[in-house]
């Protein structure tokens, strides 16, 4: 419901023709509502061309049914706001630790909102950036990628020079409070569709996203709630919780419910047309198309209390919680989880030690986590569920109830009875290879309860069903389950 005054932008200005460039228009009303003490700036039915839109406190966005926002090629009309100079951001990509550059930023805010039936239309954004400064480069990419040439790479991560007045973000948040996302549609979000850092109090409601890289990223965010979104990421994550160090100083994931969400990786545009074309196999990792809910990889600081239910994943990777750079994750509750088409691993619990951090950093830990309620159909035969801590840092409580994992064909292909640990390698599930179970594998881990798993295949595999390794645990009513544990 509107409250406040209301300010339209072709009050001041704005076209809405897809012509003109309408955002110094979009940024005046903006200015207005905020002088005025807060207010709705609307935009009515129309096309709406912009660089960088500033968003104030109590100043609420509105794309009304038939209003698209357009991110424009920087050029002769103009360029988005610089990157904005942070001091060394040694830890995370040039991505991570920016958010100016972006088609709608706030930092600082309060009591923001960006809601309608609208549209967001990235044209103008890019997906790329320049990779992290770190020095040690184990661990800085998967090892999907280990392959690919130097050339390959460098059209992922262009230089801090070219992305100088280029927007790689559709929606930037820094440092804000209570912020809500509502009810539009977003296609191509460039790095981002929302990258919210350090935000507390975050509601994102009803929102339908298709975007050429991740989708909605929560960077050490507080108190917030993701419900009844669709996300279409195939390139990379969908929903995606984050402890990074991109705003210079260790924070923590906390209090976070992601419910009644959809996420996929349907080739970019297809969820939008309703065709969920399946022709593209890799994202650019090299790895299967992702679009998966996913906890990490940047982990320097903690995730707590972490709910994620009713959700569905179409086409996509599976759930994985990923800590290797120092935090910690526990109290993390995942249930009623439906997959279909699975490509790469089901489940995958890492605790790792890539340690990307200022010095000293050590590895963090895993504990108290429970799944129930996950059915997984069409799972890559390669890959298990798969569960793995290290030597020294076993993963702790894990619950396990009412898993369903069914693999599609078979697997003939010899595969290692032990593969190595790779403490300090970026954590994917196929950085192991073809698992040594088909269907469950847990190394270092302990207090592992295991209630009612049910794995099957459509085709013969040599490897044992299950393995456990270092792993200690109890299982009842687990079909396949080893008879001695």
């Amino acid at each position: 419901m509107r409250t406040g005054q209301t300010f339209d932008v072709r009050d001041h200005g704005a076209r809405g023709d897809g012509i003109a460039l309408d955002s110094p228009a979009i940024n005046a009303a903006i200015l207005a509502a905020e002088k005025a003490g807060g207010g709705m700036v609307i935009l009515p039915p129309g096309r709406y061309l912009s660089f960088s839109l500033r968003l104030k406190s109590r100043v609420t966005l509105v794309l009304e049914e038939g209003a698209t926002l357009i991110a424009a090629e920087k050029g002769t009309l103009g360029q988005y706001d610089l990157p904005e100079e942070r001091g060394p951001q040694l830890y995370q990509d040039f991505g991570h630790s920016h958010w100016h550059n972006s088609l709608i930023w706030a930092e600082g805010a309060q009591d923001i909102a960006i809601i309608g039936k609208g549209r967001i239309l990235g044209l103008g954004l890019t997906r790329n950036g320049p990779g992290t400064p770190w020095s040690k480069q184990a661990g800085e990419r998967p090892l999907s990628m280990a392959g690919m040439a130097t050339a390959d790479i460098g059209k992922l991560e262009r230089s801090r020079a070219a992305m100088q007045g280029m927007g790689n973000k559709a929606i930037a948040l820094a440092h804000c409070e209570r912020v809500r996302l509502d009810g539009f549609t977003l296609f191509k979000g460039g790095h981002f569709a929302l990258l919210a850092s350090e935000v507390d109090g975050l509601d994102v409601t009803d929102l339908t996203i298709d975007t050429n890289r991740d989708g909605l990223d929560l960077d050490c965010v507080r108190n917030a709630r993701i419900e009844r979104c669709r996300v279409n990421t195939p390139n990379d994550d969908a929903i995606v919780l984050k402890t990074s160090l991109g705003l210079r100083q260790r924070a923590n994931c906390e209090d976070i419910a992601i419910r009644d969400c959809t996420v996929s990786g349907y080739d970019l545009g297809t969820m939008l047309d309703g065709t969920r074309q399946r022709t593209q196999e890799l994202a650019p990792d090299r790895d299967r198309v992702t679009g998966r809910i996913k906890i990490g990889t940047e982990s320097n600081g903690d995730f707590r209390r972490i709910r994620i239910a009713n959700c569905r994943f179409e086409r996509s990777r599976g759930l994985a919680l990923e800590t290797v750079d120092g935090g910690t994750i526990e109290d993390v509750l995942a249930e009623n989880i439906l997959m279909e088409d699975v490509t790469t691993a089901p489940l995958f619990l890492r605790l790792g030690a890539r340690l990307r951090g200022p010095e000293g950093t050590k590895p963090g830990g895993m504990r108290n986590v429970e799944i129930r309620g996950l059915e997984a159909t069409g799972i890559d035969p390669r890959f298990a569920a798969i569960l793995a801590g290290l030597p020294d840092h076993a993963i702790e409580c894990v619950q396990l109830r009412d898993i369903d994992l069914s693999f599609r064909g078979g697997y003939s292909e010899p595969v290692p009875a032990s593969p190595p640990e790779l403490a300090d390698a970026y954590p994917e599930p196929s950085m192991f290879g073809p698992t040594p179970a088909w269907g469950f594998w847990a190394r270092h881990v302990t207090g592992l309860e295991v209630k009612k798993l049910r794995l099957s295949r459509e085709a013969g595999d040599p490897r044992p069903p299950v393995l456990l390794d270092s792993a200690h645990a109890r299982a009842e009513d687990a079909q396949y389950w080893p008879t001695e544990v």
